[in-house]
């Protein structure tokens, strides 16, 4: 009786385990249920059916335009300008360019490709190619015909950069239904950002004052683009003088506005305001792209551009690439610390107020997407620096390759050894030197070793054992990022601080100094919240970010990464 009365406790026993073991396991299978759907909801949630894109992006590259350009005259820029790029928009303020030569070509490319001269092939505006042994421009093509003029300034096209751009791969995820146009003074500033694929790329020829493009585009000139030259909106500025905005005693460097290290206009007996230009009336229109208004007419052949074209009317994102380059040319002539260089930036921050308005009236707030950023700085002019206690000069490399050529013949017998120098870089003559069965280790340590002894010089590298030179490791990056195998020369040299070859006026750019590569970065409209980051970042960044907010393929030489503090901050159109 015992042992049935425990087995039948046991089958008991058994029974009831069973029903609580079932119970907590459908009690599981529902938590866990639960938690699929709320992930399945919350994954819904970021990826719609239908992906979420602007209808218009527009990228705007203001040439040689320094970070603090952001700031320097904030005071005095209107609310609807930078104010509200800074204000509304996402501000990476630590955006550096990560190589060096800093110059206008490279920049331009760099940020569309989210590569590096290594990589995209655009070393230089120009280079000597020492497979053809011939300089070659950045945006040459022989292979095509100038649409809109008769001159030469058309032969050109993007063959020479060597990878895809964020525009190409914009066209590419669209099936080509996605249109892109490119629209700058400079060509380099309108073909390179561009991209291969672009529908047009627009420029200006300063011979005839006409907006021009290729072959490489089209065959003829639209209609709209024909009725905007037939303005001759450059004469329209030329009758009227260059006198500044505002009181001149109200600018910042209103002290300085006649210095001897400021260059003159032709015509001009001094560089001061007010600048004559009726004088370059039907007869100097290149002449517009060094005043403020070279800018004021690219941004209104842009709106031209966007109507006409229907830019953000379609069912795909479009993508207008501008480059307001009338500020490189200011730049180059008066330097940084000039009225000329003040009074361009205010008239700048009225032209992106006025821009800024009829983007919102045609496409819509919220419905475009917006970035800004630089090329390139700029240094402070020799002159100034010494004017000021501060270091910097002036660095001449032709006298100093023509006493190394001749040590070289006489020691090497070997003849023009440096057949040429430039951004920085030295090419030597590699057939002469085998020829002359010379040793060409020993005539780079020589060619080194002098140009290290020379004022200006910080130091000198072979380019092809720079993993061997003793740099701080950031000089040896921005080298590194800047070098081709194919298109660099075989030393680099690279200058002080404040140093740079030019002139006894103006100035230039193209170092790794902070001066030159630190730029502005900033986002605004469709999908950005204000704010900054103080993060490092760099130009090849912003291609990255933009593939990431599109959900698009970043170009094939990208090697950026996203600004996450933007593409993890993204919030529903007109929030």
């Amino acid at each position: 009786m015992m042992l049935l009365m425990n087995k039948y406790l046991s089958i008991i026993n058994y029974t009831i385990m069973k029903k609580i073991y079932l119970l907590f396991a459908g009690l599981a299978l529902m938590c866990a249920t639960s938690r699929a759907q709320q992930k399945a909801t919350k994954t819904n949630a970021q990826f719609p059916a239908k992906i979420d894109r602007p209808k218009l992006i527009i990228g705007m590259v203001v040439d040689q335009m320094r970070w603090d350009y952001l700031y320097r005259y904030y005071d005095r820029y209107s609310n609807g300008g930078f104010k509200r790029l800074v204000n509304q928009g996402f501000s990476a303020e630590n955006t550096f360019i990560p190589y060096t030569p800093t110059y206008t070509a490279c920049g331009h490319s760099s940020i569309y490709t989210g590569s590096t001269p290594a990589i995209n092939g655009i070393i230089g505006n120009d280079w000597y190619d020492p497979e053809l042994k011939r300089n070659v421009y950045c945006a040459e093509d022989t292979t095509v015909k100038t649409v809109g003029s008769d001159t030469r300034a058309g032969l050109m096209s993007p063959k020479n950069m060597l990878v895809t751009t964020i525009t190409d791969e914009l066209r590419l995820a669209t099936n080509f239904k996605s249109k892109v146009i490119g629209i700058s003074l400079k060509d380099r500033g309108s073909i390179l950002p561009a991209g291969h694929t672009a529908n047009a790329a627009y420029w200006y020829d300063g011979q005839t004052g006409d907006w021009i493009t290729s072959t490489h585009y089209m065959d003829k000139l639209p209609d709209w683009v024909n009725n905007f030259n037939k303005r001759k909106l450059a004469n329209k500025y030329f009758s009227q003088n260059w006198n500044t905005l505002y009181p001149i005693a109200t600018y910042t460097q209103s002290t300085a506005d006649d210095k001897p290290y400021e260059g003159k206009s032709r015509g001009e007996q001094s560089p001061t305001f007010p600048h004559p230009l009726k004088l370059y009336i039907d007869k100097n229109f290149d002449m517009i792209k060094s005043l403020p208004f070279g800018n004021t007419i690219t941004l209104e052949l842009a709106k031209e551009a966007i109507q006409a074209e229907h830019l953000g009317a379609g069912s795909n994102p479009d993508f207008l690439a501008v480059s307001c380059s009338a500020t490189d040319y200011v730049g180059h002539q008066y330097g940084p610390n000039s009225i000329e260089a003040e009074d361009t930036y205010l008239r700048l921050d009225k032209d992106l107020e006025d821009f800024f308005n009829y983007l919102d009236a045609r496409i819509g707030k919220g419905n475009y997407l917006f970035f800004l950023s630089a090329d390139h700085g700029v240094a402070h002019v020799p002159g100034f620096m010494t004017e000021n206690k501060l270091p910097g000069g002036l660095f001449s490399d032709s006298k100093v390759i023509k006493s190394l050529n001749e040590t070289i013949s006489q020691k090497y017998n070997v003849n023009k050894a440096i057949i040429t120098s430039t951004n920085s870089q030295l090419y030597l003559d590699h057939d002469a030197i085998k020829a002359a069965n010379a040793n060409i280790y020993a005539i780079k340590a020589l060619i080194i070793e002098t140009l290290k002894l020379q004022e200006g010089v910080a130091d000198a590298v072979d380019l092809a054992r720079l993993s061997d030179a003793t740099l701080p490791p950031a000089i040896k990056s921005a080298i590194t990022y800047g070098y081709n195998a194919r298109r660099s020369g075989d030393i680099y040299y690279i200058l002080k601080s404040g140093y740079f070859g030019g002139g006894s006026t103006g100035t230039t750019h193209g170092a790794w100094y902070p001066y030159d590569a630190h730029i502005p970065c900033v986002f605004m409209g469709w999908n950005v919240n204000p704010g900054k980051t103080n993060k490092t970042y760099y130009m090849t960044d912003i291609a990255a970010t933009l593939a990431a907010m599109l959900r698009i393929q970043m170009p094939s030489g990208c090697i950026g990464e996203p600004i996450t503090e933007l593409t993890h901050q993204f919030q529903k159109p007109g929030k």
